[in-house]
Parts: C-alpha cells; structure tokens; sequence
C-alpha cells in the first residue's frame, strides 16, 4: 500500500471534484462570455463555482477572480499591484521563507529598480510583526506574506499587521495556499486587500486557483486581450476546474473544523511514533501555532535525498520541500533562513496529511520510516558503522 504524506505539494482528488467533473462533462460546454442560451448555462455554472469559493473565505463572489493557480495568482497580486504603483511608492515588503512564486517576482522587480525588503524568521519560521512595522512607510506599494509557510506550516500572526500597512496607504496581500483547508481563513479577519487560493491544495484538480482582490485594490491585469473576470485575466477560464474548484471549496466549507481536528490527531500521532523510534529527530518550527498537517524533520546522521528516494522504493511518499537545480538537490531556503545549517537542511523531509490519510496509513508510515532511517544511517556512517543514534532492530 502506498502512503502519500505530500498534500502540501497537492492533494488527491477529493470525491466531490470527480462528481463535479463527471457531471460537468455529460452535459453541452460552451464559454461562458457567449450570449446564446448554451453559453449562459456555462456562465451560471462559472457564477456558482465563484460564490462558492468565496464563501470559504468570507468574500464576495465579485472579489473573486479565477486563475490557473496559487503562482498566477501571487504573480497577479505582485506585478499588478506594481504595475499600477504611481509617485513614489517603490517599496514591497516580504520574507525570507516566501514561496517562489512570491520570491521570484520581487527578484524580478528589485531589478527593474523596487526597492525590496525581506523580512527575515526567528527559528521557528515566525515573522515578527514589530520588524514589518518599522518597513513600512509612505514609500510603501505592498506587504506580501505567506499565510502558512509550505515547507514548516508556521502560522504567521498576520491580522495586526493589516492596519499598520493601511495606515500607511500600502496594499497587504496574503498568500493563503497552504492556509486554506487546514484552519479557518476570513479575509475579514485577516484585514488583507489580496488573497491567494489554490485548488489542487484542497482536493481540486491541478489548474485553478484564485485571487481575493478587495474594494482597495486595484491591480493592473498581467494578461492581455478580453474583460474576462473583471478585466484581470484574459481568456477562456478554466471552466471545468472552476467548477470543480466550487465543488472542493463547498466540501470543505462543510467539513473544516473535523478535518482539522483528524489532520491533527494523525499528525500529532505520527511525531510521536518518530519520536519514539529515532533519537535525536528534530521538528523544524513551533510545536503549537502550525497547520495541523504539517511535520518538517530533520533526521540524524542521514542525508534527506537518501530517505526519500528510499522510502519511495518501499511506498512512502514525501517531499524535501526543496527546489531541484543541475541535478542536485539544494538545501531548503526555509531551513536556512530560520538558522539551521546546510547539513541540517539536508537531512530535513517534509511530511504533510490530508483529507484522506488515515490512522494505518500513519502506523505503516512510522513503522517504515523508522526502519528506513536505520537502514541509510548505518549505509551512510563511515565503512559502514553504525552511528550512536541508530535503531536497533
């Protein structure tokens, strides 16, 4: 039996999205921006799918702009919200621990002359509100932050930080991705101009995503030639993974809190039994005050690329939450900006729950998880001696 402790990367198709899909396709498509009759029941099917992905987040559904996905919609937030800065307003403040998608497009605007501010972690993954506020200023365009981080599921205090960044006329947006399904998400109680959503975290398909845009915002679209979804992203939507997308987020509205709650029950059960099994296995980010399905480890003695393609080998699936370059894996950036070391961020594996996993699915993933590190830090010590943190078996 394989055990997919990946979710943070992308969840399986939830059931409610299969139906969805299933429905949809048994029936006439055509694009929704058509006037004839064909064209309007599309466009109903669309509307449905946008009031009920706003209802997740507390939104209207008019504030909802669909998109391929959490990158486009942290690059619509970014660069249209830059693209629309006049005067002086030069400065986007973010972190250190962002996602790509966020942290490629401020590389990509400090070279076209923004002034960018990363904002650094303590060494749980926390961003500390008082370094944000002293960053913001008049000079201000946008604050851009990572609702969860993907990699160690710290949950950042973001609500304060909301009146400070209007105080000072800048725009704050939220990259909610991870966030969204696995604690309760309100752009209201946030206090954000923004928000980012992505289906395929949630159970949808790969494909869809979406951008919370507020009554004060004002970005310029990034993609040009149509007034489709209020004149923010030309063409054709992704009609069926919209539809899809409505059905997962209905499905989760429903379901949060118990979902939550089986996240967390699993998750706290799978540390101990790592705990237990492997001394000197460390949690990377805060015990309390992390989305529930979300463990990063750091294991002795091993390298990660090692455990993980082992415990592919035996059906256990995780990630190193770590961006691949020229062959070699490069040691997460997460890690090393909350102050652990080259080696250490090597030795780290994310495992992440979801809807899904179930109570054996984590006995058998702790069971062979502990006897595969065994296995790899006895091949790894040198000529082959057990190290003094091994498991004996």
């Amino acid at each position: 039996m394989t055990v997919y402790l990946d979710y943070n990367a992308g969840a399986p198709l939830r059931p409610e999205a299969r139906q969805a899909i299933a429905d949809f396709a048994g029936i006439e498509q055509a694009n929704p921006a058509s006037v004839h009759r064909a064209g309007q029941r599309a466009r109903r099917s669309l509307e449905r799918a946008r009031e009920q992905v706003a209802r997740l987040i507390g939104a209207g559904p008019r504030q909802v702009v669909f998109t391929s996905g959490g990158t486009e919609s942290n690059n619509l937030a970014i660069f249209g919200v830059a693209n629309a800065t006049v005067g002086a307003r030069r400065k986007i403040i973010g972190s250190a621990i962002e996602h790509s998608s966020i942290l490629a497009p401020l590389a990509r605007l400090q070279a076209h002359g923004f002034e960018i501010v990363r904002i650094p972690p303590d060494r749980e993954g926390l961003i500390q509100s008082d370094s944000v506020m002293r960053a913001l200023d008049e000079s201000t365009a946008l604050l851009t932050l990572g609702l969860a981080n993907s990699e160690v599921g710290t949950i950042q205090e973001l609500a304060p930080l909301a009146a400070s960044a209007r105080k000072a006329g800048a725009l704050f947006h939220v990259d909610a991705a991870q966030g969204i399904g696995r604690m309760p998400v309100s752009v209201g109680a946030l206090g954000c101009d923004l928000l980012t959503l992505s289906g395929h975290k949630l159970g949808a398909p790969a494909g869809v995503g979406a951008l919370y845009v507020g009554d004060r915002a004002r970005p310029v679209s990034t993609m040009m030639g149509g007034p489709q979804e209020g004149g923010l992203r030309a063409g054709a939507p992704n009609l069926l993974g919209a539809i899809a997308f409505g059905a997962v987020a209905a499905a989760v509205e429903a379901r949060l809190d118990a979902e939550i709650a089986h996240m967390a029950a699993l998750s706290d059960r799978l540390l101990r039994l790592l705990t237990q099994s492997i001394p000197g296995l460390i949690l990377n980010g805060p015990l309390e005050g992390r989305i529930p399905n979300t463990l990063n480890l750091t294991f002795p003695d091993v390298l990660g690329e090692s455990m993980l393609i082992a415990l592919d080998l035996e059906g256990v699936e995780v990630s190193m939450g770590s961006a691949c370059a020229a062959g070699s894996v490069e040691p997460s950036h997460v890690l090393l900006a909350m102050g652990r070391s080259g080696a250490e961020a090597r030795s780290s594996l994310r495992l992440s729950l979801g809807w899904a996993t179930t109570a054996a699915e984590v006995e058998q993933a702790a069971e062979i998880i502990a006897r595969i590190w065994a296995i790899v830090a006895a091949a790894e010590s040198p000529a082959g001696e057990p190290h003094a943190h091994q498991v004996s078996r």
